[in-house]
């Protein structure tokens, strides 16, 4: 065998050994300022529980409130991640959570006094030493590793990521601008090893063209040449030279790192990806998250029926198992306490989940519908434009259901990323699943897919205002 191979085989071994979670051996502090908001900020690393995954604690806030690291609770993720639950919010998680993906540490908690982490030295150096000087322990608890089954694809934008089964964990990555400058390629199996060694000193950067636009919309209120490297035409703006040639790709990856630990626990797959971004990234790990439940979709499948009621009433025949009822349903009388729209342009049947920044919509599609009569009568299926206001409408009950946008109306402003895939048909149950990805003032923008039997049909991204009614 050759010493790559052989090197390559030794790793992934070393990491099948590490069976059990692990959390850190004692508490560990550090303090600076976030790169966003520019505010002070202390960070505690503490330990925690098996099972109990990593959580971020507002220490500044009443009741210390927790958000625990999923993607359910992605709000944000344009130049970073933000987490929020209810009004709490953390910005800027990523390369916190790449720290803890990277030594293989399950479960901690993460103490704030400000809405940030310091950001640093604009890489994850400082809290390697954190973690350095906690220590790392072993807990009673097995480890539960997700095994990628199947190839997962994503296209979004300029960004193309691919997830291919594997033994371990490696990520190929490929970054470039939009006129192509400093085109870099980087690949490495991860480890704690070549974590600590390969990515993690690899610091954020920006475009000198992008600095006007991040200081006028707040962005990097505590950013300068200590936390960042910034780029103008070939030159590269730092205060010490870079940490790697291929410095900027190999951030790219720390961020991914970050952001696929939002599934909730480690994934064996070797990802390729070209141009990744937050956005994408977020979006990668809720299909992973959607490849992990199909086993037991099918499972439920083959099971005998319960006793009692096979599956609550919120939930209308036909739709995927896994859209269960849950918090904040409503049926056709609620909705349209919240939308204005009625027939035939009310195109969402019932809410079956609501919770945080997310909701689940349900339009039954039946050979009633009134636009069949004209939209290709003897091939009757939705129009594509309609499948976009389900998502529009949808959205818009999330951010009418605030108590400050009370008696308001969500007027649809634009669509961007439209994509429709599969034609929808009489019969065909079209479920609507919409997350807000910003929130500010009257706009808002969501992120939203159109399925039936559980395959995509329509997406896109739309912004709506809001205005008295």
């Amino acid at each position: 065998m050759q010493p790559l191979r052989l090197a390559k085989a030794l790793c992934a071994r070393l990491n099948a050994l590490v069976l059990q979670q692990q959390t850190i051996n004692r508490p560990a502090s550090f303090s600076g300022v976030g790169l966003h908001s520019g505010n002070r900020v202390t960070m505690t690393l503490l330990p925690a529980p098996p099972n109990s995954g990593v959580r971020f604690r507002r220490v500044d806030l009443e009741g210390k409130p927790e958000i625990e690291a999923r993607v359910e609770n992605v709000v944000e993720n344009n130049r970073s991640t933000t987490l929020a639950k209810g009004n709490t919010r953390i910005h800027t998680v990523e390369h916190v959570l790449a720290t803890f993906a990277g030594y293989g540490i399950d479960n901690a908690i993460v103490e704030l006094d400000a809405n940030e982490p310091p950001v640093g030295d604009g890489s994850a150096r400082e809290y390697c030493k954190l973690i350095d000087s906690a220590g790392i322990v072993a807990q009673d608890e097995r480890r539960e590793v997700y095994a990628v089954s199947t190839p997962i694809e994503l296209e979004m934008g300029e960004t193309v990521m691919t997830l291919f089964p594997d033994d371990g964990f490696k990520i190929s990555c490929t970054s470039a601008d939009k006129q192509g400058r400093f085109t870099q390629f980087y690949s490495v199996e991860v480890s704690p090893k070549t974590w600590e060694r390969e990515l993690s000193h690899a610091r954020t950067f920006c475009f000198y063209e992008e600095i006007e636009y991040l200081i006028n919309n707040g962005l990097i209120r505590g950013g300068s040449l200590e936390n960042a490297v910034v780029i103008r035409d070939d030159a590269v703006l730092t205060t010490e030279p870079l940490r790697y040639a291929d410095e900027f790709v190999r951030h790219k990856m720390l961020d991914i790192m970050g952001d696929l630990s939002l599934l909730g626990r480690p994934v064996h797959g070797h990802l390729i990806a070209v141009k990744p971004s937050h956005a994408a990234n977020c979006e990668l790990v809720r299909r992973i998250s959607a490849q992990m439940r199909k086993p037991l979709v099918a499972a439920q499948a083959f099971a005998p029926p319960p006793p009692a009621v096979v599956r609550p009433p919120a939930v209308p025949p036909g739709a995927p198992e896994e859209v269960v009822a849950g918090d904040g349903a409503m049926d056709c009388e609620a909705v349209m306490k919240y939308l204005p729209h009625r027939f035939p342009f009310l195109m969402v049947d019932r809410v079956i989940k609501m919770e945080g920044n997310h909701i689940i919509g349900v339009k039954n599609i039946t050979i009633n519908e009134p636009y069949f009569q004209g939209h290709f009568p003897g091939h009757p299926i939705m129009p594509g434009v309609l499948q976009l206001e389900a998502i529009a409408q949808v959205a818009g009950i999330l951010m009418l259901r605030r108590a400050e946008n009370a008696g308001q109306i969500a007027y649809f402003m634009s669509a961007e990323a439209v994509k429709w895939r599969k034609p929808v048909q009489p019969g065909d149950v079209l479920v609507i699943d919409v997350e807000m990805t910003k929130m500010r003032g009257k706009i808002g923008k969501a992120k939203g897919v159109c399925k039936v039997q559980g395959e995509v049909v329509s997406e896109a991204d739309v912004t709506f205002m809001l205005r008295e009614g």
